[in-house]
């Protein structure tokens, strides 16, 4: 069993992550030869001022 568990900033719509589970569990399928019913996906939301890349956090607003 598939389990995929995906970290992004916070502010995608519900139908942006619809959308991309869907894309996700369709290539899974395919890759992996599994059942749709097998795969499991977790999407975590993360504020940009709790993810840092560089020693910088993503909120900093010097980030271009």
């Amino acid at each position: 069993m598939p389990f995929i568990h995906v970290r992004l900033f916070e502010g995608r719509t519900q139908e942006q992550k619809q959308a991309f589970v869907d894309a996700i569990t369709r290539e899974t399928v395919r890759t992996l030869g599994c059942s749709a019913e097998a795969v499991d996906i977790v999407l975590e939301d993360v504020r940009k001022a709790d993810w840092a890349t560089g020693g910088r956090f993503w909120s900093d607003p010097s980030r271009s």
